[in-house]
Formats: structure tokens, sequence, C-alpha cells
């Protein structure tokens, strides 16, 4: 059985951020370049960045655990009329288990439902075919996409899903 913990201390957020560092590194190869994983690293998930969202932008980011040891994580964002699901990432000796979705089931959907919010949305890389099907599979409906300059010569190219509640 896993849990999820808040993400709430200095060294959380390094543990964190050491754990995004090797998971998208072992991950996102598939689909971006190694320089853009370094450029989106640095500009997304650094210690810096994350204490920033978590003080003044309302991301809240939670480690998946399991027997002490910290195997992934999710970033939500409330939004006024949906819950953002910012980041959803397990290491690689985890994927394929179900974590993902019970992590969904168990803790998004709640959390949403605690605000009252009608709705989760989240992006997703419209070359990251293995996550656009999961999130399909799990109820998630194409609603949109979109296409972003996040500087240095990279954009995120990116469907936009939609999960009801």
């Amino acid at each position: 059985m896993f849990d999820w913990v808040k993400v709430e201390t200095d060294e959380q957020i390094k543990e964190l951020c050491e754990l995004a560092k090797k998971i998208w590194n072992e991950y996102s190869i598939c689909f971006i370049s190694q320089e853009q994983i370094d450029y989106m690293l640095e500009k997304f998930q650094s210690e810096q960045v994350v204490k920033s969202q978590i003080n003044f932008e309302r991301y809240q980011y939670y480690f998946l655990e399991e027997d002490g040891e910290n195997f992934g994580y999710f970033a939500i964002q409330p939004k006024k009329d949906y819950l953002f699901l910012s980041k959803i990432y397990i290491d690689k000796d985890h994927r394929g288990k179900g974590y993902g979705k019970k992590a969904f089931i168990n803790a998004i959907v709640e959390i949403a439902k605690e605000r009252e919010l009608p709705a989760i949305q989240l992006t997703v890389n419209k070359y990251n075919f293995a996550a656009f099907c999961a999130y399909e599979k799990l109820g998630f409906k194409r609603i949109d996409s979109v296409e972003a300059d996040i500087g240095n010569g990279y954009i995120m190219d990116d469907y936009i899903y939609e999960f009801r509640l």
C-alpha cells in the first residue's frame, strides 16, 4: 500500500527536485531532447521555482510514498472552475502497477471534491502516447490543444484533457 505525503519543507522540496530529475531523464527522453529536459527541469522543477509555486501560485506538491520511499509525485493547482493537475510522475520501477490510477482516484479526485471543483484538467505532450492513452482510460476527454512558447526556442505542444466529476 502506498500513501501521498504533502511536500512542505525545504528538505522535501530538494528531494522532490532530485526525484523529478531522475524521473524526467528516464522517461521524457522518449519524446523530447535531453537539452529540452534540462531546460524544463530548471524552468519548472528547480528548488527555487517549486518554492515559488507553493508560496505564491497556490500549488500543492505530494510525494507518492511506499515503505518510506518516495517513488513519484504529483502537483495540483486550484483554479476558479477546476483543479489543474500540473504534474504526475512515477519512477520506472513503479510504473505500470496502477499507482497513478490509485493516486488519481484516491487523492486527486478527493481533493477536487473537497474544494467543490467540478472538473480536473491537465495538459499532456502530444507525442506522449502512453500518457494520453492512460488518461483516456481513466475517463479524461480531450477538450483542446495548446502550444506554449517556454523560451530558449522550445514549444510545449500539448493536448488539454478534462475529467468531469
